[in-house]
């Protein structure tokens, strides 16, 4: 039977539907980009500006549950049968979550985001010692805890319906559980359609900033010029390397290159940790610990509405946690297909604790080092963030001895990054195209890993970071809602859990359509 083709004869709605909305999309971008400039832009300023209180509120409910299913009564839940283990080692398992979630992300604005704040931070002056404590905790505030809690949340819904309760690993799974019958089908297939919208943008989006700094870094430590020409040849090599990645499976390709990502990433941070200002930087790391934690509840709840700060509030912290919310879906997925024979609580402090305290070292070092060159050192990071932000990271090693070798580092770096993200939106897409199939076809992985590089290309064209940003948080407001109708449905179904003893699969039976208590 076809791979396209659902049992009983039925076309796969979601497969071809997906298809036909990612093929038009596609045409659209090559064609007219300036016209797809104009459309996403404006589309992403409306979610932006007409609901900052409905963004910053799930987000922080988002945490919230968190921590009450890593500390509540569900907490020794394991996300598979009592006796199950862990498919994966827990080094490659936080490894291929990190990779997945925002490795590429973190070097592109590891020194550019707390430089930009130092600079010009929210309802202060800029520039000052101040400015720098503010700086590191707003960074740390959007790669942080609510980050790491919505993609923890979007996760830990798919794990525990497919391994907990043997069902499809798809983002309709617990919306079935609350709606059942032919409107839960119909609901379900609209949902798994803007899951796959929301991943194919959300990807599109974030290999188009990603190429741009490698092309970049290329330019600095190469002098190879940063033309069109250019950044199409690395994403031709970027779709070349994902495919041949994404044909291995998950166990092969995806794991072995995450394990690489981490030990490039951590040699690198090393080695700026050692060659820059050491005792400066391990000060900043433990000095945002405590201002980080202490105002964490604050900063949940922070908007500007009395300030006239709404531009600075949507274009970052909106931004960033719209962002987290349209990568749901992909990171939802992956992450959960690699968290199997988790407890709920290992599964909480691997997904969201390590992650946040491994960027927060991360900014530390990167972020700390460029404020520290801009208050004691030559200056000049500053300018370049605000002239050309994919420049940054490569402007900054040439404050540091053997800048050839850590520019390649980087490029590396950020290259690997980049063929882990698409090799593993590309797995994504295929599961929820093929009826969650926890191995899916090559031919699914072949359509949807040749889309996502046509719609890459095509937010290429334009060249610009705010629309490539703007193309990764389109999918985030019709998901918003599906995500939330998603713990509407696990809420109801983990509580017939027996909190002191949960029984394995086999004494369970199905979830969707028995009777509840």
């Amino acid at each position: 039977m076809s791979a396209h083709v659902q049992s009983g004869g039925k076309m796969n709605v979601v497969f071809w539907v997906s298809m036909m909305f990612c093929l038009i999309i596609g045409t659209w971008g090559l064609i007219d980009p300036d016209s797809m400039t104009g459309t996403m832009l404006g589309f992403t300023n409306y979610l932006l500006n007409g609901a900052a209180w409905y963004w910053l509120l799930i987000c922080t409910a988002f945490l919230v549950l968190s921590v009450y299913l890593a500390f509540g009564p569900y907490a020794h839940i394991r996300l598979g049968r009592d006796d199950e283990e862990p498919e994966f080692s827990t080094a490659s398992w936080i490894a291929m979550l990190f990779a997945g979630g925002m490795g590429s992300g973190l070097l592109f604005w590891g020194v550019a985001e707390p430089v930009y704040h130092f600079e010009a931070p929210p309802g202060m002056e800029g520039g000052t010692a101040l400015a720098a404590r503010e700086a590191m905790v707003i960074t740390n505030l959007h790669w942080g805890l609510h980050a790491w809690a919505i993609y923890g949340v979007c996760a830990m819904v798919i794990a525990y319906f497919t391994f907990r309760r043997g069902e499809k690993s798809m983002i309709s799974t617990p919306i079935k559980a609350v709606f059942t019958g032919p409107s839960g089908n119909a609901i379900g297939h609209v949902a798994d359609i803007l899951g796959v919208l929301a991943v194919v943008f959300g990807l599109a989006g974030s290999l188009a900033m990603g190429t741009l700094s490698v092309r970049s870094g290329l330019n600095f430590a190469y002098g190879v010029p940063e033309t069109l020409t250019t950044s199409f040849s690395i994403m031709a090599v970027l779709y070349i390397c994902y495919m041949l990645s994404a044909t291995t499976g998950v166990d092969k390709g995806i794991k072995i290159l995450s394990n690489l990502n981490m030990v490039i990433a951590i040699a690198l941070m090393v080695m700026v940790m050692f060659a820059g200002p050491t005792a400066f930087i391990f000060e900043t790391f433990l000095n945002t610990i405590g201002e980080y934690f202490t105002r964490i509840v604050a900063l949940s709840f922070r908007l500007f509405p009395y300030e006239g700060l709404t531009t600075w509030m949507t274009g970052w912290t909106l931004t960033y946690l719209i962002w987290w919310i349209a990568w749901g879906p992909f990171i939802g997925i992956f992450v959960a297909r690699i968290s199997r024979g988790r407890t709920i609580r290992e599964f909480c402090f691997g997904v969201i604790i390590v992650p946040t305290l491994f960027s927060m070292l991360w900014f530390a070092v990167f972020g700390g080092a460029g404020i520290y060159t801009e208050l004691y050192g030559a200056g000049g990071l500053s300018d370049v963030v605000f002239e050309n932000v994919s420049k940054a990271l490569f402007i900054f090693f040439d404050f540091f001895p053997g800048t050839i070798v850590l520019n390649t580092l980087a490029v590396t770096l950020v290259f690997i990054f980049l063929v882990t993200s698409a090799d593993s939106g590309t797995f994504v897409l295929s599961m929820m195209t093929s009826e969650g199939n926890l191995n899916p076809p090559v031919s699914h992985k072949m359509v949807w890993g040749t889309l996502i590089a046509a719609i890459t290309v095509g937010t290429i064209f334009t060249q610009s970071v705010p629309v490539a940003k703007a193309m990764a948080i389109a999918g985030a407001l019709p998901f918003s809602v599906i995500l939330l109708i998603q713990i509407v449905g696990f809420l109801r179904e983990i509580r017939h859990e027996r909190k002191d003893r949960p029984r394995p699969i086999e004494a369970r039976g199905t979830t969707v359509g028995r009777a509840r208590a």
